[in-house]
């Protein structure tokens, strides 16, 4: 709640490179908030480029459900989108959030959901669910992300598989919100 500070989430070795070079250039205070563990694997780009602040970046197109992923959860995102045909937005940015990106995937879609690795209470899924609010959108939204419990430790994908943060885990949780709101999807 820190006024002009930069809350980034990087998905990957590159996004975390290009978000340090954004968080050195600002001018105030940031934080780059990435989980424990090892990255995908993904190619650094040469050189230190910047991104533009509070910019999100659709990474697949799809129908009815849009995920916002936060950071780590990009690639489970992306392999249960696969499944479901969605939509999946790389947000990067918890503050300042996307709003303009999040307000064509309301308008285009008929599901919301936020994935992050993080505690859903008052996480980057809380924000949105905040800007939805503020700006009198009326959709359907659903939150994933750590439970507000003490997690027994283990290797990453493990424990995140076991509270339903593996791509299996998000396809069924998603299907579960489609099924229960009423939404036609092919995917389910």
């Amino acid at each position: 709640c820190i006024p002009n500070m930069l809350v980034m989430t990087p998905s990957d070795e590159d996004e975390t490179q290009k978000l340090l070079s954004t968080a050195y250039q600002h001018k105030g205070p940031s934080a780059v908030r990435y989980p424990r563990g090892k990255g995908p694997g993904k190619e650094i780009e040469p050189g230190l480029n910047p991104v533009e602040i509070g910019k999100a970046v659709i990474r697949r197109r799809g129908k009815s459900v849009a995920i916002l992923a936060f950071g780590s959860m990009l690639a489970p995102a992306m392999e249960a989108a696969d499944k479901l045909d969605a939509t999946v937005v790389d947000m990067r940015f918890v503050k300042p959030l996307d709003e303009e990106t999040i307000g064509n995937m309301v308008t285009e879609h008929q599901l919301i959901v936020t994935i992050e690795e993080n505690s859903v209470k008052g996480g980057a899924g809380s924000a949105v669910n905040e800007f939805l609010l503020a700006s009198n959108y009326q959709i359907p939204v659903l939150s994933l992300g750590l439970p507000d419990d003490f997690l027994e430790q283990g290797k990453v994908p493990d424990m995140l598989a076991k509270i339903g943060l593996d791509s299996d885990g998000i396809a069924t949780a998603i299907r579960k919100k489609l099924k229960d709101c009423k939404i036609q999807s092919e995917a389910v």
